[in-house]
This record gives structure tokens, sequence and C-alpha cells, in this order.
């Protein structure tokens, strides 16, 4: 299952490069999770969602607060359920018009071809400080 998991979560990351954001919910079990870790108060797409009508809301947040200029996923690694990606992004945000850049870690928890938790794990000092300009 393992390797299935790692070609589910790189199919993800194409639908997104796509703009496919429905690929991405319909990939959700219907009790998924999906968390940025930090604080909601300090950036708009932290904090945890649930559910595919909550990943929905995620991307629409992601939409309307940030310009990527790059998104890169580089290494990927599935353990059993999980699956581990680094990687790194780029953008502007689009509140104050403040890059932010940094290296990131996503990890899937995939049952039965769906995702059913995703975690992100990032600068967030790097983050907040862009969102408040």
């Amino acid at each position: 299952m393992t390797n299935a998991n790692v070609t589910l979560a790189q199919s993800l990351y194409a639908a997104f490069g796509r703009g496919d954001i429905a690929t991405l919910v319909n990939a959700m079990a219907p009790d998924s999770t999906w968390e940025m870790v930090g604080r909601p108060a300090d950036f708009p797409t932290f904090g945890l969602r649930k559910g595919p009508a909550g990943v929905k809301t995620f991307f629409d947040t992601v939409s309307a607060n940030l310009d990527f200029s790059e998104f890169s996923p580089k290494e990927f690694y599935g353990v059993d359920d999980r699956v581990f990606v680094l990687g790194h992004y780029a953008m502007t945000v689009k509140k104050t018009g403040k890059p932010l850049a940094s290296d990131w870690i996503h990890i899937f928890t995939i049952r039965d071809g769906k995702v059913t938790a995703f975690r992100e794990f990032l600068d967030t000092a790097s983050a907040a400080e862009a969102y408040r300009g």
C-alpha cells in the first residue's frame, strides 16, 4: 500500500498545480482532518479543519490570501499508512504584499485510498510576520 499512497499524494500535488481543488476535496475521507500547525490568529490558513468541506474552505482561504510563485514537493517517503513529503514554497501575502518562503513537511495519513489526515509544518514565525506586514 505504501507505493499506492505515495502515488496518491503525488497526484494530489499535481491536482493543486493544475488548480484542481475538487480532486483534493474528493480524496478526503468523510471524517478527515486537515491541519496547518500554528495559531489561526497569526495566519489565516493555520489551524484545524474537518472533512471535505473543511478542506474546501482551507483552499478557498489559500486562494483569497496567497499568490504562489513556487510550490515544490521534493522528497516523498512512504511508511505504512503515512506519506511524508519535504518541500519548499514561495508566495506573496495579498493583504500586505510581503513575500513568504519556507521549507515544509507534509504528513498524509491514507487509508483505503482516502486521505484521513493531513498535517503541515512550516516556518510559522515568518508566515505570521509576512501576514502582519
